[in-house]
């Protein structure tokens, strides 16, 4: 396998209507399965949220990240994730996501920490022009002077790689920490009273609305690496609705690290 550059693929844009936290889950399986079989071209998938969630890595435990109490309270959906990584406060009017589907050829040679920078390259250039100072923080974490921004996450599997990151555009931080159980150990180890202090959200930062962030990066990656425009196929979808029915939405797999 000869390593590709991002202008040697044809990249399709995906961005659809608010869909539920555990299709989101399923989506990123089925779309991460389709175009390592060469059966999708590498795609952006940009993430409209259907309600609010928690979203946990591959690894962690669920117990230890969060009160299943307080997320019932809240309505808080929890979901568990394909990738590793750590656990998402998901509001959809808060949170900017997005998936990107790609051969492991985009990223031959390279170690974790290569991949992540180079596939969050055109995120930073896209956030210089929004006039914010951000950069890659090894592992997986875009950050400002202000604070973190966003938290990345990738899987490879069947010849693809998915990379997948969570910006925020704002954030409700009492009820992200009555719902993270990890968030209150972070701030009460730093002697920290906020979350804001920990989290700068791009609202603050840019003062333009999400919809026109979002507009903007996906204008970046298409003057970048060029992006056609493009939806769901009815098979994908009826694939990640059964995935996300039986798996993705159920105490076994959500539960599968307790």
């Amino acid at each position: 396998m000869t390593r590709t550059l991002w202008r040697d693929h044809d990249w399709h844009l995906i961005h659809t209507d608010p869909q539920a936290p555990a299709l989101h889950m399923a989506l990123d399986e089925v779309l991460t399965h389709e175009v390592g079989a060469g059966h999708r071209p590498p795609t952006l998938r940009i993430w409209e949220w259907g309600g609010p969630a928690v979203v946990i890595g591959r690894f962690q435990s669920l117990r230890n990240e969060v009160d299943g109490e307080a997320a019932r309270r809240h309505g808080i959906e929890v979901v568990r994730r394909v990738s590793g990584g750590g656990a998402m406060f998901i509001e959809p009017g808060n949170t900017i996501t997005w998936s990107i589907y790609a051969p492991l050829s985009l990223i031959k040679g390279m170690s974790f920490q290569e991949a992540y920078a180079w596939m969050d390259a055109w995120t930073l250039e896209a956030l210089a022009e929004l006039g914010i100072k951000a950069w890659y923080q090894p592992l997986n974490d875009i950050t400002s002077e202000g604070g973190k921004i966003a938290g990345a996450a990738q899987a490879h599997r069947g010849g693809a790689v998915l990379h997948h990151v969570t910006m925020a555009y704002d954030i409700d931080a009492a009820k992200m920490l009555q719902v993270l159980r990890i968030g209150r150990e972070k701030l009460s180890d730093k002697g920290t009273q906020s979350a804001a202090k920990r989290v700068d959200p791009l609202r603050s930062q840019t003062g333009l609305p999400r919809a026109a962030i979002i507009d903007h990066m996906i204008a970046t990656f298409r003057r970048l690496h060029g992006l056609a425009d493009d939806t769901l196929r009815s098979d994908e979808l009826a694939q990640a609705e059964v995935l996300a029915r039986e798996k993705f939405a159920g105490t076994a797999w959500t539960a599968d690290v307790a």
